[in-house]
């Protein structure tokens, strides 16, 4: 198969994104550029013929220094060696701002290329905020609130780990990591801590679409929205993320409708242009509700 390739440059980039099923051939992967390497990351077993095809085109762009497949139909998603350089990046940038990236160490690698767009604009509407990062990761929304001069981000995540590559992240980019709070807390069990620090302007929601043991987006996630009215400002802002392909944007406008329906939805994100999706309820959904009390 033929990869049509955007131009590259310095800046992490999802090349290739097979599983919107607008690519024939590719809908068992993507293809992640983290410079100065390509990541194909496979979600069934790729042939040896079409893994040898796309080598031959991804090491034939200059800036590629090495490529690499993780196969995430294996047990603990194993990353490969595939041409080139074996030495991974331990950083990308996007947008101005870096991001620690860590390569065959966990099923992820720190940062989802396809949410590019909901980074920028938390930057660009974050001045003066307080801003509340639900299920923060590794805090790359926290890092482009505080760039965008964001008062303080209050980050929660189960995982510890990633939150201490959120703060890695911050002092990366030189950014002042007095302004942010890390809570390492089961989300369902700390709305009282959080409301202590708010009320917040900017509320951000990405939940992983099925956790086992401690998230399922159809019964969980509108137990989050039912607590946005009480944690934020009279005209704060709601960022809801759904990264669940079998739910379309009316699973998150029902779920507001019974839950807070004095939100109101006033934007909708678009992905990046290289994220296509054959059906546009497939893959990555971002909706922007304010808070518009009576």
């Amino acid at each position: 198969m033929k990869l049509d390739l955007p131009r590259l440059e310095q800046q992490a980039l999802r090349v290739i994104h097979g599983r919107g099923h607008c690519i024939e051939g590719a809908e068992s992967f993507n293809i992640e550029w983290l410079p100065p390497i390509m990541l194909i990351v496979a979600y069934a077993p790729l042939s040896a013929d079409l893994t040898q095809q796309l080598l031959e085109q991804l090491k034939a762009e200059p800036l590629v220094e090495g490529v690499f497949l993780q196969q995430r139909d294996q047990p603990m998603a194993p990353v490969k060696h595939l041409w080139g350089s074996e030495q991974t990046p331990a950083t990308v940038n996007e947008h101005g701002l870096a991001y620690k990236v860590e390569v065959g160490t966990h099923q992820n690698f720190g940062l989802f290329l396809d949410m590019a767009k909901g980074r920028e604009w938390v930057k660009q509407h974050s001045e003066a905020k307080n801003v509340l990062n639900l299920f923060s990761y590794t805090c790359g929304f926290a890092v482009a609130a505080i760039a965008g001069g964001a008062n303080a981000v209050v980050n929660i995540d189960m995982s510890k780990a990633a939150l201490s590559v959120g703060r890695d992240n911050l002092r990366l980019n030189q950014l002042d990591d007095k302004k942010a709070r890390f809570f390492g807390h089961d989300l369902f069990k700390s709305w009282g801590k959080l409301r202590k620090h708010g009320p917040y302007d900017l509320v951000i929601a990405d939940p992983p679409s099925m956790q086992k043991g401690s998230f399922l987006v159809e019964k969980d996630y509108p137990r989050i929205i039912r607590q946005l009215p009480s944690l934020l400002s009279g005209n704060g802002i709601a960022m809801l993320c759904l990264n669940a392909p079998w739910l379309s944007c009316q699973f998150l406008l029902d779920a507001v409708a019974s839950e807070a329906p004095q939100l109101r939805l006033i934007e909708t994100l678009d992905r990046p242009e290289t994220v296509l999706e054959h059906s546009p309820d497939d893959g990555l959904k971002v909706l922007i509700f304010e808070n518009s009390p009576v």
